[in-house]
């Protein structure tokens, strides 16, 4: 019995061109600026609804009454 599913194969190895000392240089500081970075903690919500995001299911509910926007 032979399967009709292709395998994927692998795509060829291309060797990689070298790269210049500035472009060295901008990886570098790049990635220095990665482990540097601090992450961003999104802001509490004052006197905010509790529970979920309502946007994010794409209607508000207020005693029962559905709006949808």
């Amino acid at each position: 019995m032979t399967d009709d599913i292709e395998t994927p194969k692998a795509a060829p190895q291309t060797p990689h061109r070298p790269l210049s000392p500035a472009a060295e240089r901008a990886l570098a500081e790049a990635a220095a600026r990665r482990a540097a970075a601090v992450p961003v903690q999104a802001p509490t919500e004052i006197d905010g609804r509790d529970g979920p995001e309502p946007v994010r299911y794409g209607d508000w509910e207020v005693k029962g009454i559905a709006s949808d926007f």
